[in-house]
């Protein structure tokens, strides 16, 4: 830091005491370059000795030269002095009173310790008179002047500090409420997230899992007399459906990996995911699935989107055909989901499953897009950021 900067950058003690010296002890001693024989080196010591003594308990707080008693006292004795030796005491203790508010545990201490000092300052100035001051005399007056000054000063500075001490108390006080009340909110809002989470969790494997329990069962069922070959199928599909919620839900409690998905391409995993879809459901399934690698969040995130298209097709649609096509451009991926069913009014649309599918898509940087009337079909399109480095593979 330049010596400009380091200058502005003093603190008000600093200037205090730059003060201190310039106008109560440096006066003193330029005064007695003037005094003869031994009173000069007297004249001009004092002040210095009272300048290192002070500096010195500043130096080494350490040693007892810096408690605060010492201090005061040391500075008394030397006001005494300065009074003693020369005219001009008074402004030695005005530049002085200060230092007994600082060094001043509380105002009665600062009280006792400033007054005592105008009472050695007087006393100093009047001793060599012979003990008959006059009541006119300038120093006497502006000493006690000085005194009653910085009481009246040093009191109001103290009640406003209090003041402002109570202030800091009381805004620590409301800032410790508000932080707990922060805290609490940010645990609601964490339960709510989670709540969230696994509400659409449920929804995307347990809920959808059940459901195509049930319709496969009813199906079973109301084949076992006329086609019971396919009714063996049927609750084939059932008991793999059934193990693959036990699957989802001893993950969801932490049991297994999230989705129960081993690290791979994301094509592979859609693969499987389609062709039990055409088997329980006997509906045509076109897909284009390159392989991408993806991470696994990504992954999941396709992976169920794809699950709550082809549940809505099974529930709503009554389509004849389903196409997938995952198609990879420079910085993103993208899931086409497109069926041949009667198609639904978007805007009119008020399930769970949608919204859930548009924050997994927010929640990594991407969109997804649905579009259908009456009649035409759907077209779900998720798109999701992805790096370079998941290029398509031979």
């Amino acid at each position: 830091m330049p010596a400009v900067e380091q200058f502005r950058a003093w603190s008000p003690h600093r200037w205090y005491l730059l003060g201190w010296v310039l106008l109560g002890l440096a006066p003193m001693s330029v005064a007695g370059l003037d005094d003869p024989g031994a009173a000069r080196y007297w004249a001009i010591g004092v002040p210095v000795a009272v300048g290192l003594f002070y500096a010195a308990g500043r130096a080494f707080p350490e040693r007892a030269v810096a408690r605060p008693d010492v201090v005061t006292w040391g500075l008394i004795a030397g006001l005494a002095a300065m009074s003693y030796l020369r005219d001009g005491g008074a402004t030695a203790y005005i530049a002085t009173v200060p230092h007994f508010w600082f060094l001043a545990r509380e105002p009665r201490s600062a009280i006792a310790s400033s007054g005592l000092a105008a009472l050695a300052t007087v006393l100093g100035g009047v001793a060599p008179q012979g003990w008959s001051p006059s009541l006119t005399n300038g120093n006497v007056a502006a000493t006690l002047l000085a005194f009653l000054v910085s009481v009246l000063v040093g009191l109001s500075a103290h009640r406003y500090l209090e003041q402002q001490r109570e202030r800091v108390r009381h805004l620590g006080a409301e800032l410790e409420t508000a932080q707990a009340r922060l805290v609490a909110a940010y645990q609601r809002q964490g339960a709510a997230e989670e709540r969230e989470r696994l509400a659409r969790e449920i929804h995307d494997t347990l809920a959808q899992g059940f459901a195509s329990i049930v319709v496969l069962a009813e199906a079973a069922r109301s084949g076992l007399e006329t086609d019971p070959a396919r009714s063996g199928q049927q609750l084939l599909s059932i008991e793999r459906t059934a193990r693959e919620n036990l699957t989802e839900a001893r993950a969801l409690v932490g049991q297994a990996p999230p989705g129960g998905i081993v690290p791979g391409s994301v094509a592979r995993t859609l693969r499987r995911t389609l062709d039990r879809f055409a088997e329980d459901t006997g509906l045509a399934v076109e897909a284009e699935l390159p392989d991408v690698e993806l991470d696994q969040r990504t992954r999941i995130a396709l992976l169920r989107c794809t699950q709550e298209s082809l549940a809505n097709i099974r529930k709503h649609a009554a389509a004849t055909t389903v196409g997938v096509v995952l198609t990879r451009h420079p910085h993103a991926v993208e899931l086409e989901i497109t069926d041949d069913g009667r198609g639904f009014v978007v805007g009119a649309s008020k399930g769970f499953g949608l919204d859930g599918m548009r924050r997994r898509m927010a929640e990594l940087g991407g969109e997804l897009t649905v579009t259908s009337s009456v009649g035409d079909g759907t077209r779900v399109v998720a798109i999701v950021p992805a790096g370079d480095d998941g290029q398509e593979q031979a």
